[in-house]
């Protein structure tokens, strides 16, 4: 479902002259029918408003769950719901964090490195000197 207002350009506290004058100059034909059909008559446009409210709070809901759409549907009709913003799929945040766990197992392998052959180096000195001195 298609949000008529994000559509026409108009905020869902618009006056009828306001919807009017949208859906006059509107340019794509099956909107300007849509946006009639639901908003030309108080009654409808309350339903609508209804409707339109119900799916602001599912897109809301879904966007905290992080269950956006994928970035081929941003732009499209099917995304008119989800809130604004930077919008991430739990793929892309699953991969963020596994960038950032990976960056600093890399950081700390070299340091672990280091210390094992420190110790190594250690524990053989130690070994010669104990048979040196025995």
């Amino acid at each position: 479902m298609r949000d008529l207002y994000l559509r026409l350009g108009i905020p869902p506290t618009a006056t009828a002259e306001e919807i009017e004058r949208a859906i006059r100059h509107c340019a794509n034909q099956s909107l300007k029918a849509d946006a009639q059909a639901a908003l030309g008559s108080p009654e409808r446009r309350a339903e609508y408003d209804d409707m339109h409210q119900l799916l602001g709070d599912i897109g809301r809901l879904r966007a905290g769950l992080g269950l956006t759409h994928a970035p081929h549907w941003h732009g499209d009709a099917a995304n008119d719901f989800s809130p604004p913003g930077a919008p991430t799929t739990r793929h892309a945040q699953l991969t963020r964090k596994l960038d950032v766990a990976l960056q600093h197992y890399q950081r700390r392998r070299p340091r672990r490195l280091w210390l094992t052959a420190a110790i190594t180096v250690g524990l053989v000195v130690a070994h010669l000197l104990g048979r040196l001195l025995a």
